[in-house]
This record gives structure tokens, C-alpha cells and sequence, in this order.
């Protein structure tokens, strides 16, 4: 396995917030937000498109931190986790304090499931398994993805604008 790849593991299963492990240290929960770039995600639907503004999370901080202590997100809005190569890896909802859904999708961007995540302020905290390989996910307020008629099977495009 290729140190960088160990590395990345290694990051997701002792992370705070966002997928991989079970369990934060006290000081993780503090941790500051890391900074993220910006971008938009287009999602092909068979009713038409729909454009999400979107957080990119790409290194090992953002995905621990994903979109813990916010109190809300704008219901256009979201966070995209990309990852260089396929992972099994498990999200959880660690001081999350919104309910999300997310999709998890392969490297041409097609979905592949879709799942509700629940907040989850105290340990231990239920996990989120798509159960196939993924690429990346794309997290969103609850029930978005059923509000835009975005299903399995439906593709989506990201651009990347900055920071």
C-alpha cells in the first residue's frame, strides 16, 4: 500500500468529524475549521439540472472537520469530499449539528447511493456505509436530494473556483 494512501487512512479513522472513526478526543472538537475552496456542483437529474454552491473538502483536516458546529447551511449550499482514489471508509455525524443527506459517488461522478445522516453530539455516533467503492460524496441539508428529484443513478459535474 502506498504511504500517502496509509497516511489518508490512518487521518480518516482517527478523525473527529466527517467519516472514519468512532470516537473524538476532547481536543478535536476544538479544533478550528480549516479553510476550504469553493466551487459549484452541477447534478444532472431526468427532470433537468440543479446547481449545488459547494465547500471542497480534499485534504485529511477538511474531511475531519467536514460541516461540524454550523448551525445550518443555505439550501443551495453543500460539501463535496473528494478522494484520489476509491475508499469503503464510513462518514459520521461527530458534533454535526444539522441533519444531512449524502451521495456517494464514482469517479465519473455518478451516483451511486444515497443516504439521511442524523446530528450526533455525543459519542458513540451511529456510521454511514454506502456499502459500494466511492469516489466522493456530497453532503447536503436532509431531504434535498428527494426535493430536487436526485437519485441513484444521476451524474454530477464539479468546478472548482478557489478559496
Amino acid at each position: 500500500m502506498p504511504k500517502w494512501r496509509a497516511a489518508v487512512i490512518c487521518c480518516l479513522i482517527l478523525s473527529s468529524c466527517g467519516y472514519g472513526g468512532q470516537g473524538p478526543t476532547p481536543s478535536a472538537s476544538a479544533a478550528p475549521s480549516p479553510s476550504f475552496n469553493t466551487g459549484t456542483v452541477l447534478i444532472d437529474t431526468s427532470h433537468g439540472s440543479v446547481l449545488v454552491h459547494v465547500l471542497v473538502a480534499q485534504t485529511g483536516p477538511q474531511w475531519s472537520y467536514g460541516l461540524m458546529n454550523r448551525t445550518s447551511i443555505p439550501s443551495d449550499a453543500g460539501m463535496i469530499f473528494l478522494f484520489q482514489s476509491k475508499t469503503t471508509l464510513s462518514f459520521y455525524m461527530k458534533d454535526t449539528k444539522i441533519p444531512l443527506s449524502i451521495a456517494f459517488f464514482d469517479v465519473n461522478g455518478k451516483i451511486e447511493s444515497i443516504l439521511d445522516m442524523d446530528p450526533c453530539t455525543k459519542s458513540p455516533c451511529r456510521t454511514y456505509n454506502p456499502g459500494v467503492p466511492y469516489s466522493g460524496a456530497l453532503e447536503v441539508n436532509q431531504g434535498s436530494f428527494g426535493k430536487w428529484g436526485v437519485v441513484t443513478g444521476d451524474t454530477l459535474h464539479l468546478t472548482q473556483s478557489g478559496t
